[in-house]
C-alpha cells in the first residue's frame, strides 16, 4: 500500500507534529485538531489518523485509517467506518499501564487503605490482618492483548485469574477461560471482576444485573468501555452489597456530567479515563510501526475486523 498524505487530527496534534519533525518521515502531513478536519483534508489524504470521526464527513476516499487509542468503537459507530478501507489501531503500554490501575486498587482494598484512614481520623487503634493477593479469585472480561496482560500480572501474584470471552477459547496466564454463559456458575466465588472488553453490540450493558446478582460483596473495576455497564443495575448492587465497591475510569457520557449520580456514591471511585492514557511518543511510534509493516508488506497484528467491532 503507497501512503503519501496523511491527516493527523487529535488534541495533541502540536505535540506529535514536534515528534514527526525529528523523525523526518518522508510524508505529506497535516496536523489538525479534531475540530479542524474538513472534507478537503479527507480527500487528499491517503492514511486519516485520529481517536474519534467527524459524522458529516465521507471517508471512503481514503485507504487507511488509524485509532490513536486502543478501542474503535467511535469510528465503527453507526456503520460510519466504510467496510472496505483498512483500519487499525493502537498497541503499546495500554496493557502494563491497565494492569498496575487494577492491581493499585485491588492492594487498597485488600491492605485496607481506607478503613485505616477512617481509624486516624477517629484516633483508634484496631490492628485488622491485611488480606493476601495469592487468596484472591479475579474474573477478566476480555481475554484479548490488554486482558491476557492484566491477566499475566495477576497470576504473577498468585491470583486465580478467570476469563470471560466470546469464544471461550483457553489463553495463557488464566486459569479458566469460559464463554458468557458458562461462567455464571462460578461469579460468587469471584472477589473482584475487571472489564477490559471493546464496545460493540454484544458488549453493550453486558456488565447488568444478571452478573451482579450473582456475585457476594465483590468489587468491580471497569476500563473497558463505559456503555458496557448499566449504570442503574450497578447502582442497585452497590446498594444490595452484591458489589461492595466499583472502580470506573470509563462512562458512557464523557466528561461524566456534574448531576450524575455516580459523583455522590460512597461506594464509587471514579477517574477521568487515565486508565490507559496514549502519549504523543507512543502514538506516534505505534502508528510509523504500522505504516512500516504496510509498506513493506509484513503482517499486521493491530488490523481491525470491522465485523466483529475489534
Amino acid at each position: 500500500m503507497e501512503i503519501k498524505n496523511i491527516v493527523i487530527a487529535s488534541p495533541m496534534h502540536q505535540e506529535i507534529q514536534d515528534i514527526f519533525e525529528k523523525r523526518r518521515i518522508d510524508k505529506n502531513f497535516r496536523f489538525l485538531s479534531e475540530e479542524e478536519v474538513s472534507q478537503t483534508d479527507l480527500n487528499w489524504a491517503d492514511a486519516f489518523v485520529s481517536f474519534n470521526m467527524k459524522g458529516n464527513l465521507d471517508y471512503r476516499h481514503l485507504k487507511w485509517g488509524h485509532s490513536l487509542g486502543a478501542g474503535v468503537d467511535r469510528f465503527l459507530a453507526n456503520n460510519q467506518w466504510p467496510k472496505n478501507i483498512l483500519l487499525t489501531r493502537t498497541i503499546c503500554s495500554f496493557g502494563q499501564r491497565i494492569s498496575e490501575y487494577c492491581l493499585s486498587f485491588i492492594l487498597k482494598d485488600l491492605q485496607n487503605h481506607d478503613h485505616f484512614q477512617q481509624l486516624k481520623q477517629d484516633k483508634k487503634w484496631n490492628p485488622i490482618t491485611p488480606k493476601l493477593l495469592n487468596e484472591q479469585k479475579v474474573m477478566i472480561y476480555g481475554t484479548g492483548e490488554i486482558g491476557q496482560t492484566v491477566a499475566k500480572v495477576l497470576e504473577s501474584f498468585g491470583v486465580d485469574v478467570y476469563g470471560v470471552s466470546l469464544s471461550g477459547k483457553q489463553k495463557a496466564h488464566f486459569k479458566q477461560v469460559m464463554t458468557l454463559e458458562s461462567h455464571y456458575e462460578i461469579l460468587s466465588e469471584m472477589n473482584y471482576l475487571i472489564n477490559t472488553l471493546p464496545l460493540t453490540k454484544k458488549t453493550t450493558h453486558l456488565l447488568d444485573e444478571k452478573i451482579f446478582k450473582k456475585l457476594s460483596h465483590a468489587g468491580l473495576i471497569n476500563v473497558g468501555r463505559g456503555a458496557t455497564l448499566k449504570e442503574d443495575d450497578l447502582l442497585g448492587a452497590l446498594e444490595s452489597n452484591n458489589l461492595k465497591f466499583a472502580v470506573l475510569d470509563v462512562f458512557a457520557e464523557e466528561p461524566l456530567p456534574a448531576n450524575h449520580p455516580f459523583w455522590n456514591h460512597p461506594k464509587l471511585f471514579i477517574t477521568p479515563h487515565i486508565s490507559a492514557v496514549t502519549t504523543p511518543e507512543e502514538g506516534v511510534d505505534c502508528f510509523i510501526e504500522t505504516l512500516h509493516k504496510l509498506e513493506t508488506k509484513k503482517p499486521l497484528h493491530n488490523t481491525v475486523d470491522i465485523s466483529k467491532g475489534y
